[in-house]
């Protein structure tokens, strides 16, 4: 067997520290082992070496983008900033309804993208479940999520076998996996949600949920009004039978069966340290997703108290309608500057080893022996001293590439 010893100025195991002048040897698609280059481990009898110098460049572990909506990759610059969520997330509802754009050439590019900006795997949120094909012919390795969405519906098991029907008619791709998600309180009847978390127990899934992200969903769950009762009756999907839970998102969630270790809560700006608590608790994971958070109106997430719970912290880029890019580095940066306190290193492992390991791919997220060798390498100036800060500042897909295997 031919062995590569592959050689960099720095390796980011992310579970342990990184390594000057480290050395990864790859067997086929595998790390065998991580060393630093002085002290590279022979290779067994009967195998062969090819030292590959890769010189002044990090090797990591892909990054996990834990939450987007590559189907919504055609809105790019078509869903303005807006000071409101409400107002915003109508515009985008107006704009789907009325357009006739076929979208998929927007996601093949919007997953090329990931991939040149390092993305290894992804957690997509699908009403169409088309972003399955464009995520077939790359190399990454993806949960879809078919959400579902029905304040209104009067049959929500009957909605939720025929959305079952339609992910087990899919033809298998070895590197995708299917799943059922509910889109958000404001969105999703108590029925549903809870015919949904079945669905999850019974097929041994996970699933995805947006919560806490905005002020008005609080509003909506202590008294049933506000803005998201008004868009529900002029869209017709009003259930004037339901009764407000008058409760938080997370006390709602868990009331309903969904709050596990198998969910991934996503946004969470508008949770309090006792619904954190919680989640971390239930071992769910938060995916923070700050660009996004920033361009629908409904400001920073509050950093420093996600990563201060002890919870699960994953990231993601949200969707192209309200992020410019689909670059996880990019949210690194954001979060790096909304909180300078948190350690370099805990960011990395949140965009790297906690969103594979929510996501169901504990082969990806860190360089092990036995892991998966799908890493990146990073291109490093001359100056850089402090390896996981430079990271977190900021990084052009120029400057990545990925580890041949």
């Amino acid at each position: 067997m031919l062995l590569r010893r592959f050689h960099a100025d720095w390796v980011l195991p992310i579970v342990s520290p990184p390594l000057a002048h480290g050395c990864v040897t790859v067997a086929d698609d595998r790390v065998l082992s991580i060393a630093p280059s002085t002290a590279a481990p022979p290779p067994p009898a009967g195998d062969d070496i090819l030292d590959i110098q890769l010189g002044r460049v990090a090797i990591m572990p892909g990054l996990v983008n834990a939450h987007t909506h590559i189907e919504l990759s055609w809105m790019w610059g078509k869903v303005p900033p807006r000071g409101s969520f409400v107002e915003w997330v109508s515009e985008l509802m107006a704009l789907r309804a009325t357009s006739t754009i076929d979208g998929t050439q927007a996601m093949t590019d919007a997953v090329i993208q990931m991939e040149e900006c390092g993305t290894a795997a992804v957690g997509d949120t699908s009403n169409t479940l088309a972003s399955i094909e464009p995520i077939a012919h790359s190399r990454m390795q993806a949960v879809v999520f078919r959400e579902l969405i029905g304040f209104g519906n009067p049959d929500p098991d009957g909605l939720t076998a025929h959305a079952r029907a339609e992910l087990d008619r899919r033809p298998p791709f070895p590197r995708i996996r299917l799943a059922l998600a509910p889109h958000a309180p404001y969105s999703v009847s108590p029925g549903l949600f809870r015919a949904i978390a079945r669905d999850v127990a019974t097929h041994g899934t996970i699933t995805s949920v947006h919560l806490g992200e905005n002020r008005e969903e609080l509003q909506f769950l202590q008294e049933g009004t506000g803005p998201f009762r008004d868009l529900l009756e002029r869209v017709r999907a009003w259930n004037p039978a339901w009764t407000p839970p008058a409760t938080g998102p997370v006390d709602y969630l868990a009331s309903l069966g969904l709050l596990s270790s198998r969910a991934l809560v996503v946004h969470g700006v508008q949770f309090t340290d006792l619904e954190l608590a919680m989640i971390a608790k239930a071992k769910a994971t938060l995916v923070t997703c700050p660009r996004s958070n920033v361009w629908v109106g409904v400001g920073d997430p509050p950093v420093s108290r996600f990563f201060a719970s002890g919870a699960r912290i994953a990231i993601g880029t949200d969707s192209l309608a309200s992020a410019s890019d689909l670059n996880v580095f990019s949210e690194l940066a954001a979060l790096h500057h909304l909180a300078p306190e948190v350690p370099a290193s805990t960011l990395l492992a949140s965009a790297t080893r906690v969103g594979a390991e929510a996501l169901g791919f504990p082969d990806l997220g860190a360089i092990a022996p036995g892991a998966s060798a799908r890493l990146i390498t990073v291109d490093l100036p001359e100056t850089v001293r402090d390896i996981e800060t430079y990271l977190v500042e900021g990084i052009d897909p120029a400057q990545v590439t990925w580890l041949p295997i």
